[in-house]
């Protein structure tokens, strides 16, 4: 006995429609979880996700401790400013001796000589002594 072709198409297109049918759910749940996935890694490590995020912050930190640091010295540049202008002795001879290398009567420098950096050698060039 013999099934015809047309049969055996209805059966295979059934038999497919019905694992489909079945399969639904394992297949939904397959896709919400890639879908998930997807998501999840787009926020860890996405354009904006938690890494950009994390370093962001990190550099929002250092930039903070950088502020903060240049508030102290302005208000140290501030004060020594304020002395100046003020005539206070001790900061105006500190000035003096600082940047104009002022010295009292009776007082020995003494300063630490520098090493002068070592003398540029000319490059070594390799001679021809192929002769024509």
């Amino acid at each position: 006995m013999r099934i015809p072709l047309e049969n055996t198409v209805k059966i295979t297109i059934r038999i497919a429609g019905k694992w489909l049918y079945r399969m639904r759910r394992v297949m939904a749940t397959l896709c919400i979880a890639l879908i998930a996935v997807h998501i999840g890694y787009k926020v860890v490590f996405g354009a904006n996700g938690m890494k950009i995020w994390q370093s962001k912050r990190a550099e929002v930190q250092a930039l903070e401790q950088e502020i903060e640091r240049s508030k102290l010295d302005h208000e140290q540049l501030e004060y020594r400013v304020q002395a100046l202008q003020r005539g206070d002795p001790s900061v105006i001879e500190k000035e003096a001796r600082e940047q104009l290398g002022y010295v009292k009567p009776g007082e020995v420098v003494l300063f630490e000589q520098r090493s002068k950096p070592a003398a540029r050698q000319a490059p070594v060039v390799a001679e021809n002594t192929d002769q024509k």
